[in-house]
């Protein structure tokens, strides 16, 4: 991907636009998270209810901060390095938008090691909602022609990229009981 082509998929997402990018293991549907009807078009698009939460990804720490009410401890394990992806169920900042945690006192973070994810987080300068490029409860999108086939016209911008190739999703588990939620 042309540095170009990363901007220009940050000017879609800025002005309230979705995009499908490739992540670790299958392509991501991701918009600002603060961005509430861009929040709300894209669980449309899925099918998915606003009461599930969404994930959201970053390359750095600091922003997912203000998303979070954790200890020095918990954040420590969000930023550990692991062989396998793993987001993270953080406790949700009381300012944090319903809209991204659900139903749930929680919201799941994870710091992307995807190059391109992390450029996408970097060049916006802030977290990014990374749910996959699927019709809820079907299979997610492995490739741009995946998203192309399920979605077509409905995507801003479809990144055209490989995944990090992961076979599976990223592991999700729960940062105070360390319980897994979603095995990797």
């Amino acid at each position: 991907m042309t540095p170009w082509q990363v901007r220009l998929a940050t000017k879609i997402i800025r002005r309230g636009g979705i995009i499908a990018y490739p992540t670790e293991a299958v392509f991501g549907l991701g918009c600002d998270p603060l961005n509430y009807t861009a929040v709300e078009n894209l669980c449309l698009l899925k099918h998915r209810s606003l009461s599930k939460g969404l994930i959201l990804i970053a390359s750095q720490l600091e922003q997912v901060r203000a998303y979070v009410s954790a200890t020095p401890a918990q954040l420590k394990k969000l930023s550990s390095i692991s062989t396998y992806p793993v987001t993270w169920l953080m406790p949700a900042h009381p300012d944090c938008p319903a809209w991204l945690t659900g139903k749930h006192e929680s919201i799941a973070i994870r710091l992307t090691r995807h190059p391109l994810a992390r450029e996408l987080c970097q060049q916006l300068g802030h977290a990014l909602v990374s749910t996959s490029a699927n019709i809820s409860r079907r299979p997610a999108a492995r490739t741009a022609l995946d998203v192309q086939r399920l979605f077509g016209d409905d995507i801003d911008k479809i990144i055209h990229a490989d995944t990090g190739g992961a076979m599976r999703p990223s592991e999700i588990r729960d940062v105070i009981s360390g319980k897994v939620i979603r095995p990797a």
